[in-house]
């Protein structure tokens, strides 16, 4: 096994910081274009670590191995340099959930923003054009994502939106869309993204990046029983659905207990899904149930770190902060690159744009690592069409012939792989435990979900 330290470099309590950044652009709907005019940071590292892609519990190289996008000049296909202030911009739409009271991954803006500078600074953005992020955000309404969905249709200078961390308003961008755009998304929360014709999902869904939970279960635990407890809400009772359905598959008995959100005292929940007794333990939730779950699960003395297993939403400054200054001890499923891990070879050259062009806060938080090699791999598409080719239809196709390696994720990409969900691109994830301390040891590597 190998152990992945966060580099020195960084701030020791950098998730600590990131419930600043939560604030940040969390106002209503706007059109903003970003540049920046920092000092470049290198778009490239090395690495001879090898490949690991696999169905099986075996560890081996982090991300996507030999195939990790290392430089990401080449990648999205730019020229060396700035984005030209006087050309158009080419604008892309971007979407997020926050601002409200349920915010599953306010960070993901932080992450496109981020992405958008570094383009227009150092990878001459789309032909020489700036590149340019039309944002509007769905705080609590479902009716929100009409009104975002109205936005960019509007605009016909958008040709692509880009999906951050949504479910409330989700059914309703779609549905006013009417497929006459192109969607990308980095994670979809909830399983209405993946039936979409008109969308993309790069990173997989819910449905099938939890998936490998049940191979988890059975090749690395060697479990014949299961306790899942999660809050009753939206992006997150889908996800609780999936995780149960593949334990199931995988022939683990599995006992799920739903809560209200409002619920903070979780000894019941817990009691009552059996996690005292249970081989395997789920604590499933958003940032803003995680710190009560770990405090549960302590209070009734559950601590093995390696049979408490998670998302990676529990990975949050927030729940640090909550919990005396570190993340729960347990294990994590991530279908994207872990910050700091040293196995991985794509991880370097993302931690050297985000000293200058991201938050150190906001670095670690898979909804930002999620959302900037989302936000790259639009550029790449846009590139290798051109300017004045950039439209909805062939920027779909291009999206949807897409085969990987996508930047900070799997090593390879099957969009269309599930006929009931057209719009996934990956059902794999990688899973490390959590030693404290920013310390993660990887225990498997890129399983996919129960066959």
């Amino acid at each position: 096994m190998t152990t992945t330290h966060v580099r020195k470099r960084w701030p020791a309590g950098v998730a600590l910081l990131a419930t600043a950044i939560i604030a940040a652009g969390c106002g209503g709907s706007s059109s903003t274009t970003t540049s920046s005019t920092s000092s470049s940071a290198p778009a490239s590292a090395s690495s001879t670590a090898s490949s690991q892609t696999t169905t099986s519990a075996s560890t081996g190289a982090g991300g996507a191995g030999q195939a990790s996008v290392t430089d990401y000049l080449s990648y999205v296909g730019g020229k060396a340099g700035k984005a030209s202030a006087s050309l158009p911009p080419v604008n892309i739409g971007w979407v997020n959930q926050q601002g409200g009271a349920q915010q599953i991954g306010p960070l993901a803006t932080n992450g496109a923003e981020s992405a958008v500078k570094y383009v227009n600074t150092e990878l001459g953005g789309v032909h020489g054009h700036p590149v340019n992020l039309v944002t509007c955000y769905i705080r609590a309404a479902e009716e929100e994502g009409t009104t975002c969905a109205q936005k960019f249709l509007a605009d016909k200078s958008i040709s692509v939106i880009d999906e951050g961390a949504v479910a409330i308003g989700v059914q309703s961008l779609y549905s006013t869309i009417g497929g006459a755009k192109p969607v990308i998304v980095g994670v979809a929360t909830t399983p209405v993204d993946s039936v979409q014709k008109n969308a993309v999902v790069l990173f997989g869904d819910v449905t099938h990046v939890l998936g490998p939970f049940g191979t988890y279960a059975t090749q690395v635990l060697h479990a014949k029983t299961a306790a899942l407890v999660y809050p009753n809400i939206a992006g997150i009772t889908e996800g609780g659905t999936a995780i149960a359905n593949s334990l199931t598959q995988a022939g683990v008995k599995v006992k799920k207990v739903a809560y209200d959100e409002s619920q903070t005292d979780l000894i019941g929940p817990l009691t009552e899904a059996g996690a005292q007794t249970a081989d395997m333990v789920i604590p499933y939730s958003d940032s803003s149930g995680c710190v009560n779950l770990a405090k549960g699960l302590k209070q009734l003395g559950i601590t093995d770190a390696k049979k408490i297993v998670s998302a990676p939403l529990c990975l949050n400054g927030l729940v640090s902060a909550g919990l005396g200054g570190d993340w729960p001890i347990w294990t994590y499923a991530i279908a994207s690159s872990l910050f700091g891990d040293p196995t991985d070879p794509g991880m370097p050259p993302y931690m050297k744009v985000m000293q200058t062009y991201g938050t150190p806060a906001a670095a670690p938080d898979p909804w930002n690592i999620v959302s900037f090699g989302q936000v790259l791999t639009t550029v790449k598409f846009l590139n290798e069409l051109g300017y004045v080719h950039i439209k909805p239809d062939a920027v779909l196709a291009k999206a949807k012939a897409f085969t990987g390696p996508v930047a900070l994720g799997a090593p390879a990409l099957q969009c269309g792989k599930y006929p009931s969900a057209p719009a996934v691109c990956n059902d794999r994830a990688q899973f490390f435990q959590y030693k404290g301390k920013h310390v993660f040891t990887k225990v498997a590597a890129w399983l996919q979900p129960p066959s």
